[in-house]
């Protein structure tokens, strides 16, 4: 099973219809930040059957929002200069 960051369950489920399957996966994506065409891709990738090229899809998709999160730790670690920068200056 996979899970998005609100701990929905996502993916195969016993007694899940393809349908429910899917509209749990592309629910799931969409809660997790995925943008509409990488959720039109998988939605493909899904209808072929290969789970393992949906898996490396999903992958990719993770290592992204990944890549989007440590840009923005970046800029918030440069925020964080920034007020204590402001702060010294404003001691003195």
């Amino acid at each position: 099973m996979l899970y998005c960051r609100c701990q929905k369950k996502v993916g195969l489920g016993k007694g899940e219809t393809m349908s429910e399957q899917t509209e749990s996966l592309l629910t799931g994506m969409a809660d997790a930040g995925c943008t509409a065409e990488e959720i039109e891709k998988a939605e493909r990738i899904l209808q072929t059957g290969d789970l393992g090229e949906l898996t490396r899809f999903l992958k990719q998709c993770r290592c992204a929002l990944m890549e989007q999160m440590h840009e923005s730790q970046k800029r918030v670690d440069r925020m964080d200069y920034l007020i204590r920068q402001t702060e010294k200056q404003s001691i003195k």
